[in-house]
């Protein structure tokens, strides 16, 4: 079993950074690929980055893609969200999750087993 908490949610200005921190339990860690959703006020909930078990591969959406940077730390337990430059759209609550399964289905939600309780992030413009 597999715990998720993470860090690091606030209110920010546009064009600003932020780092969001993902602790997990469990020694299955190494193991699990993990990734970061949102969910916008009214919207579904959307994928933004993910990052394989060996942290080896990595994988953004478009909207995010130069701007998010997702890392790992398989020795400490963490994976965090490197978010520069952000702009309002990115307001929302962010996820960390965590799947046992295959690499192929990092952007489907579904396939993930493992959910924090979620940190909000406030971009202002």
């Amino acid at each position: 079993q597999v715990q998720l908490v993470e860090s690091g949610g606030g209110l920010v200005q546009a064009g600003g950074s932020m780092k969001l921190s993902c602790a997990a339990s469990g020694r299955a860690f190494s193991s699990y690929v993990m990734g970061w959703f949102r969910q916008a006020p009214g919207k579904e909930r959307e994928f933004v980055s993910a990052i394989s078990s060996s942290g080896d591969s990595t994988a953004s959406a478009d909207p995010v893609k130069g701007r998010f940077t997702i890392s790992r730390d398989n020795a400490k337990n963490t994976v965090c969200l490197q978010m520069n430059s952000l702009k309002p759209e990115d307001t929302a609550v962010y996820y960390c999750a965590g799947s046992s399964g295959s690499w192929n289905y990092y952007g489907n939600s579904d396939w993930y087993e493992h959910w924090g309780q979620g940190t909000q992030v406030t971009v202002s413009s």
